[in-house]
C-alpha cells in the first residue's frame, strides 16, 4: 500500500489488488439476472433483492476505501484530474443511456405509430393487420392492453404532481449551487444548511414520484405492461427517479463529510461531482416534463 503522506507531484497513486471491480462486476451480473428473472416472471420480485444488496455494500466499501485514501493525502492533482475525466465521461454515459430512451419515444411516436395507423410507407400494416387503428398518441398499440377490460387508460396529468416534482428539481438546483460557493468562501453553516435542503428536495421528489406511480396504477389504468405509451412512460420516469435516489444518497453522504469537517476550498472535488450529477439529472427532468409530460 502507499504511504499515508502526500504523494510527490510527479507520482500517481494505484491501489494494489483492489477487490471492488470484480465484485462490482459480480453484483451488476447477480442484479441484472434478478431484473430479467422478475420481468420474465421466472422468479418472485424479490429475487431482486440479492443484487441491490451486493450493490450497496459495494458502494458503502469502495467509496470508503476511497475516502480513506483521499483523508490519509494519497491523492495529488494528477490523481484529481483523472477523477474529474472520469467523472465527466460517467456523466456522457448518462447522457447517451437517456438519449436511447428519448429516441425509442420519438420512434414510437412519431413513426412506428403513424406506420401502423397506415400512414407513409408502410400502408400496407394498415390494411393488412390492424385495419381500424387509428395511431393517436397516447396510444397502447394496435390491440386491446392494459388492466381495464377494454384496455383504456388515463395519462398523468402535468399540472398537478408533475409540476410540483419540476419545481422542486429546479430549487435544489438552486440550493446544491448557493451550497458549493459557501464552501468555496469558507461559510460552513450555510453550506451545511443548504446541501441538506438539496438532498431532502431530492428525496421528496422520490415519494411525490412514488405516489404519482401508486395513483397511476390504481386509478388511471396506465401501468408498465399499457402498451408502448405505459412502457416508454415507466421506463424514462423511473429510471430518472433510480438516478434522483442514486443522487440524493450521495448528496446525503456528501453532508456527512461535511458535518465532519472534510472538503476545503481547494480541494473538494467529491463535492463538485455530486453537484455535476445533480445538475443532469435536473436537466433530464427537464426533458420529460416537456417531452413525456406535456407534448
Amino acid at each position: 500500500m502507499a504511504q499515508a503522506h502526500a504523494p510527490e507531484a510527479d507520482t500517481y497513486y494505484v491501489p494494489h489488488s483492489s477487490p471492488w471491480p470484480i465484485y462490482g462486476s459480480v453484483s451488476l451480473f447477480v442484479l441484472m439476472l434478478g431484473a430479467a428473472s422478475t420481468l420474465n416472471n421466472w422468479l418472485p420480485a424479490w429475487s431482486l433483492v440479492p443484487g441491490f444488496v451486493m450493490l450497496v455494500l459495494m458502494f458503502i466499501f469502495w467509496f470508503g476505501t476511497v475516502i480513506s485514501e483521499n483523508e490519509h493525502g494519497m491523492y495529488n492533482m494528477a490523481v484529481d484530474r483523472s477523477f474529474r475525466m472520469g467523472m465527466m465521461w460517467f456523466i456522457f454515459s448518462e447522457v447517451m443511456f437517456f438519449a436511447a430512451f428519448f429516441g425509442a419515444l420519438f420512434y414510437a411516436r412519431e413513426l412506428a405509430v403513424p406506420w401502423l395507423s397506415g400512414h407513409g410507407v408502410k400502408i400496407f400494416n394498415n390494411l393488412l393487420l390492424w385495419k381500424d387503428y387509428g395511431g393517436s398518441w397516447p396510444t397502447n398499440g394496435p390491440s386491446t392492453l392494459g388492466p381495464r377490460a377494454d384496455g383504456t387508460f388515463e395519462v398523468v396529468s402535468p399540472i398537478g404532481l408533475p409540476a410540483v416534482n419540476t419545481a422542486i428539481l429546479l430549487t435544489s438546483s438552486i440550493t446544491v449551487t448557493i451550497a458549493h460557493h459557501a464552501l468555496i468562501a469558507g461559510h460552513r453553516a450555510r453550506l451545511k444548511i443548504f446541501l441538506a435542503l438539496t438532498f431532502l428536495l431530492g428525496f421528496t421528489f422520490v415519494f411525490l414520484q412514488a405516489k404519482e406511480y401508486h395513483e397511476a396504477y390504481t386509478e388511471l389504468g396506465l401501468q408498465l405492461g399499457t402498451g408502448i405509451y405505459g412502457s416508454t412512460f415507466f421506463l424514462l420516469t423511473g429510471f430518472h427517479g433510480f438516478h434522483v435516489t442514486l443522487g440524493a444518497i450521495m448528496l446525503t453522504v456528501i453532508w456527512f463529510r461535511v458535518m465532519k469537517g472534510q472538503f476545503t476550498p481547494q480541494r473538494h472535488f467529491a463535492f463538485e461531482a455530486v453537484a455535476w450529477y445533480w445538475h443532469f439529472v435536473d436537466v433530464v427532468w427537464l426533458g420529460l416534463f416537456i417531452f413525456v409530460y406535456w407534448l
